[in-house]
Formats: C-alpha cells, structure tokens, sequence
C-alpha cells in the first residue's frame, strides 16, 4: 500500500513532439549559421584586440585605432559615444568601424541575445538539456587530462529545478577532441562569451555564469529566473520570451527547445537528466517519431517471434486443403501414424492429441 501512495501520478500525454529530420535540420541549420557567424566576427576582434594589447600595430594606423575601440569596448561593453545636441548618444567613431549597427560596435567583442540563444539551441540539440538550465549553468572547468595535449574534457555543472523537490544537480563530462567532437561546441562557446565574463566579472564578480550576452537595450531583465538577470549592459540566461523571438525571427513556431531536447532524447535512446521511467512514459511511448519508427521494428519482431514458436512448437506443414486420406485428430491431420515418434507397442500412435503440434508427420 506504501509503495502505490508513493508512486508518482503520471502526467497528462505531452503536446509537444519530437522533430521528423527535416524539422530538426531546419531549426539547427538556423542556429549554426547565426551561432557561428557571431563566433567568427568575435574571434576575429579578439585577435586585433590582442595585438594591439600586445602593441603588435602601428601606432596610428588604422588597426590601431580599431584596437583602441575594441579595448574600450571590452572595458565598458559599448563603443565610444557622442553626445549630439538633439540629446542621442551617436558611436563616435561609426565609419571607422563600417556603421553603427551592433555587429559593427559591441557586437565585435559580444554576443547578441539571439546569437546566444542560437548556441543555446545547438547545445540543446547535441546534450539534450532544458531551457531552464541555462539561467544557471556556471562556466564549465577543465578537467585535468594525464599526458593529453591535443584535447580538453570540460566539467559542466547541471542544476535542474523540480517542482516543490528542491534542486537535482549533475556533472557532464564532455571532451574536445577535434572539430566533430562533443566538446568542440563547448569550446566555441566559451570564446564567443569571453568578453562578456570577464565584463561580468569586473562588475560583479560573484556572477560566473557561461550563457552571457550584451542587451540591446541595457536594463532589460529577464522574468522569472532566480539568477541575476542583467548587469548592465549585460543579460545572463535564455528566456522563453526569447526563445519565442528567436524562432520567429527564423520563420519556426514557438519555442524550439522543448521539441529540440525530445528529439536528441529520442535519437539517444536513453535517460538524459531523467530517470528511466520518465524516459519512458514522457518521451518514448508517446511520442509520434519513435512510434512511426518502432513499427517496421515491432512488425519484424512479430514475424521473428513467430517463426520461432512455429519451429518450437508446430513441428509439422501447412496445407490449404485437407486430404481424405489423412487420419484426423483433435488438432491436425496425420499423415502416418505408423512412424509416430511416440508408437505405442502394439503399434500406432500412442502421442497425447496436444503433442500432434510437434510431430512431423501433422498437417
């Protein structure tokens, strides 16, 4: 009675769906375009700006007065401004850097919120972890690795929220071992948010946080999450609202993520940040993919099953028409009972009717 009280009471059947492939190619398509076009615009700044920290330019040339902007940049989250006399704080410097556009300000040293949230697609998709995961996932260290120079394993610090059961919390460990390995992303994440942590950890160092992004409108906040949800001029975590922005902004419905963690949970098989039996009654049995792709699987286990029991228990042929010249029994037709393999001795048949399924000589 003890065990039936406390066993947890199933949830309705979930909406949302895992993604066929043509959907899930769609929504990670998007996000590695924009994701790694943000990652390739802030690594190329870095570089100048490490030069120029390195005093590697001419002083006075145009990389060098790039490279002073890049620094004020990285110091203060924004490029130097104008005070103009209708009251607008204009970029100072805006043909010099290409226009005033973001990617062409402080977006050379940060990421947009929808360029983190592409990331946060794209590690939804390769680790299958929840939305709410990274309003709080701490900058991922370093394991130590014995004799190893060509790879990094990170240790990536989980904290999922379960209603009123307090906080689970887990460790991944994730290598990088080259370009299509796990662990690469993580990689890349950590140089696309660079400039923004260390931003962040001059202005307030208790935040370490991975998933940081410069706000386009400073003082912006995040509702609902239990972590600092700006310093200004920067925002910490994805909120659902932009996730719903982002998916829009790519012509797709709604959140991508729920849809994205069921379908790596269903591609992997296997319990991710769950336990087994909500992998099973939540992701598995309901959802459509795996049910579509579980029939040609069933069909195939059936025949096999069959094919077995036949070769097991029916030991005799199959015909369409009886033959009057076979002895029926209560179950099959006989061919010859004179070469049973139970003869009685004084000859004939002596086999119970039930043992007429596994004679050779039944039809």
């Amino acid at each position: 009675m003890a065990e039936e009280v406390a066993r947890r009471v199933p949830g309705p059947t979930p909406s949302k769906q895992s993604y066929d492939e043509d959907e899930r190619n769609q929504v990670v398509l998007a996000a590695q375009r924009e994701f790694r076009s943000a990652w390739l615009r802030i690594n190329e700044n870095t570089r100048l700006l490490n030069r120029w920290r390195a005093g590697d330019i001419t002083e006075g040339s145009r990389e060098w007065k790039i490279g002073a902007i890049l620094d004020h940049i990285a110091r203060t989250g924004d490029a130097p401004r104008t005070l103009r006399p209708s009251g607008q704080r204009a970029v100072t410097n805006h043909k010099l850097l290409g226009g005033n556009r973001s990617e062409k300000t402080w977006g050379r040293l940060f990421l947009t919120r929808g360029e983190l949230t592409a990331l946060a697609v794209l590690l939804t998709d390769r680790f299958g972890w929840n939305l709410s995961l990274y309003s709080r996932m701490p900058v991922p260290t370093t394991a130590p690795s014995v004799g190893e120079t060509s790879s990094a394993t990170y240790q990536v610090q989980l904290e999922k929220r379960r209603a009123g059961r307090g906080h689970w919390f887990s460790t991944e460990n994730i290598t990088d071992a080259g370009a299509d390995s796990p662990g690469r992303l993580i990689t890349q994440a950590l140089e696309a948010t660079a400039h923004g942590r260390a931003l962040a950890n001059r202005l307030a160092p208790e935040i370490d946080l991975l998933m940081v992004a410069r706000a386009h409108q400073p003082g912006q906040g995040h509702l609902g999450l239990d972590r600092p949800s700006a310093v200004e001029p920067l925002s910490f975590g994805i909120s659902y609202a932009m996730a719903k922005s982002w998916a829009r902004s790519h012509g797709l419905h709604g959140s991508p993520f729920q849809r994205t963690r069921r379908t790596t949970v269903t591609r992997e098989g296997r319990p991710l940040q769950h336990t087994q039996g909500t992998h099973e009654s939540v992701y598995v049995l309901p959802d459509k993919q795996v049910q579509r792709a579980s029939r040609d699987v069933f069909e195939a286990g059936a025949n096999e099953a069959l094919e077995q029991a036949m070769a097991a228990v029916f030991g005799g042929k199959i015909t369409d028409e009886a033959d009057p010249d076979h002895q029926p029994t209560a179950t099959v037709d006989c061919e010859d009972e004179t070469t049973t393999p139970w003869p009685t001795p004084g000859g004939g048949c002596g086999a119970d009717f039930l043992l007429c399924m596994a004679c050779p000589n039944s039809l």
